[in-house]
């Protein structure tokens, strides 16, 4: 059954045009994704979708009694209900009818059983108590309970009034209360903030019982592998429909603009061809009349664009400095807290050379305190913290307490380096996309998402051997969360980091440390080798690191695994170089022969035998080397296409 869907739709942004050609259809049970960058309009449609708001042109239809839900992107309750009484209400029908069924076994008694009277009253109440067992009425306090606690919410908070929750807490019951509500069309954007692992495991498996429809935008791509099957991608202002899940789009997105580039060339030298043929052969009255008709396929041809991706995003590396010791970080019985009052631990590990460890752990346990503690900026309440030598530390703060917020963002950053021209600064900012007078702006006035680009500038200006990464992908886009991959792949020094995106833990992690209020367990590999192991422990898995000796020495399987990452990463730079090389040849010989092409088009050159001789000698042999880089290419691009599949 067809819920929903869109013709043509059109939207405005000023006197530009925001996204145009929007068709999209959702049906019952559908579990759809819509992704594209920041700022492309992803709210602005689902807003269209919600029918919050109009399209400018073109129509939205949906289905007859068809009900939809839509939760903004951290929208919290404000009420002055408790926590229970609050989501009661989402069952006031139910309780309704309950209160008509009572009232009915009460005149069900008082009636003659013998009276027409009495056999409609109990027609009534058959009737009712169908509906409401269909409904799932003596299930309200269950399905309560169980979403409550699916969403953290313990039984002694359920009398906690909604306006003494905290902004996480509210957008949380908000989510809770449309869950409940259960809406043929759920429209979500970003459910997943605010949300620890825990809470995001229970709502996937939530959400992929939901009898209903679901469209999504979140910047979580391991929810969307886990939720959706299929995508909808907003880029370059319309829509592309793609059948999978988050990352089977974007294998089928990159072959889709391969395929797309490789039919655009095709056509383009066939235009070359066609173009030199009638050029040179108008004028000659043995294939004037070929010529014409070369000239006529060429008028009729249906040129094809060059593909385009609206994939604008940052593009940055870490500068790596001095190489630091084999022993990196010894941490010692360290409890964290404040006032000399302990709010976690005793923790007990180390990380060592090349290693990149990410902190795991429910929301509040202390990780973001146990980074600060770590770098000094928080007294230990007990315990010792040591570092090796030859450190160059690198530090991300999530709440960006590092910036000035009466500065500009140039100055943010040039402040920092008065040594270096402005020009080159610039250049760096315009590489995490401040260009013109975002350069001006001050600090203050910008969104989460600049100053966490921001913070990343000034990091990647540094030379740097130690990262420390408190929360980088929030406030990040995917394109953007992406990049940072990348960078911190190919950064060959050590890493230690903080972070909720299990995508993002899966794409860095060589070690997980998962940490409680007393204790810290450390699992080999990233996030889904975490859940293998906690799924079938073993003591070879998992070891809580309670004391020094807790650590793998180098040379374990570990260390020898962590290696072999390296050696594969290092092979597939190696791949990655060769295809970018012959890229560029490709791209210089194809110029060569565009100007070879243009010399021999002159009327001077084209009436000189000898000199078209000349270059005619030329372009074959630029042509020769142009096919030979293409096909080296090709194969190359070939084997970095298999060595990728062979690694995932």
């Amino acid at each position: 059954m067809l819920l929903m869907q869109t013709n043509d739709v059109l939207r405005r942004f000023g006197a530009d045009v925001l996204f145009h050609n929007i068709n999209l259809q959702i049906t019952d049970h559908a579990r759809v994704a819509l992704v594209g960058r920041n700022g492309a309009g992803k709210t602005t449609l689902l807003k269209i979708l919600a029918q919050i708001t109009e399209p400018d042109e073109g129509t939205l239809s949906v289905a007859k009694n068809v009900t939809i839900g839509y939760l903004a992107q951290d929208q919290g309750l404000d009420s002055q209900n408790t926590i229970w009484a609050e989501l009661d209400s989402v069952f006031a029908p139910l309780h309704q009818m309950e209160k008509t069924i009572h009232h009915l076994e009460e005149q069900l008694a008082e009636v003659d059983s013998t009276t027409p009277r009495y056999q409609e009253i109990l027609n009534n109440y058959d009737r009712l108590q169908t509906t409401f067992k269909k409904q799932d009425g003596f299930a309200i306090e269950s399905k309560m309970r169980g979403v409550l606690t699916g969403f953290g919410f313990p039984e002694s908070m359920y009398e906690m009034p909604v306006n003494s929750l905290s902004g996480g807490q509210k957008t949380k019951l908000a989510l809770a209360k449309i869950l409940l509500q259960a809406p043929n069309l759920l429209i979500l954007d970003e459910p997943t903030n605010h949300l620890d692992m825990g809470v995001l495991t229970w709502l996937e498996d939530y959400l992929k019982s939901y009898a209903g429809a679901l469209l999504i935008v979140s910047h979580d791509r391991y929810f969307l592998d886990k939720v959706v099957n299929e995508v909808y991608d907003l880029d370059n202002q319309t829509l592309t429909h793609y059948t999978g899940n988050y990352t089977a789009f974007m294998q089928h997105k990159a072959e889709r603009i391969k395929a797309e580039m490789k039919h655009y060339e095709q056509q383009r030298k066939k235009i070359a061809a066609l173009e030199d043929f009638v050029n040179r052969n108008i004028v000659r009255a043995s294939t004037t009349k070929r010529a014409q008709a070369r000239r006529k396929q060429l008028e009729k041809m249906d040129r094809l664009e060059r593909p385009v991706s609206d994939d604008r995003s940052i593009h940055f590396s870490f500068e790596y400095g001095e190489p630091s010791g084999n022993d990196v970080l010894a941490v010692k019985d360290l409890k964290i807290g404040y006032h000399e009052q302990a709010i976690a631990g005793p923790f007990s590990f180390k990380e060592q050379k090349g290693q990149r460890i990410g902190i795991i752990g429910p929301n509040g346990i202390g990780k973001s305190t146990l980074l600060k503690t770590l770098l000094h900026k928080l007294p230990a309440i007990s315990g010792e913290v040591k570092f090796g030598v030859n450190l160059q530390i690198g530090y991300y703060d999530q709440e960006q307490q590092q910036l000035h917020p009466d500065k500009t963002v140039l100055n943010e950053v040039w402040d920092d380096h008065p040594e270096v021209p402005e020009t080159d600064i610039r250049s760096l900012l315009g590489s995490f996309l401040f260009v013109g007078d975002d350069v001006f702006k001050l600090v203050k006035d910008l969104s989460g998402g600049q100053k966490a680009r921001l913070e990343l500038t000034k990091l990647s200006f540094k030379p740097i051997n130690f990262l420390i990464l408190d929360e980088p992908t929030n406030h990040l886009d995917i394109d953007s969360r992406q990049v940072l991959e990348t960078a911190i792949n190919e950064f060959p020094g050590t890493v230690l980091f903080i972070s909720h995106d299990r995508y993002f833990i899966n794409q860095i992690a060589t070690d997980v440390l998962a940490v409680t209020k007393d204790k810290m367990t450390a699992y080999e590999g990233n996030y889904d080798d975490y859940l293998a192991a906690i799924a079938k422990p073993t003591t070879n898995q998992a070891s809580t690191m309670t004391n020094e000796n807790s650590a793998r020495p180098r040379g374990s399987k570990k260390q020898t695994s962590y290696q072999q990452s390296k050696e594969t990463q290092r092979a597939r730079r190696k791949l990655q170089r060769q295809v970018d090389s012959l890229e560029e040849q490709m791209n210089e010989l194809s110029e060569q022969q565009a100007q070879i092409e243009e010399a021999m088009s002159q009327p001077d050159i084209a009436t000189d035998i000898a000199k078209l001789s000349d270059l005619q000698k030329q372009l074959d042999t630029v042509s020769t080397q142009l096919n030979q880089v293409e096909t080296d290419w090709t194969t190359a691009a070939e084997e970095l296409e298999q060595f990728d599949a062979e690694q995932s």
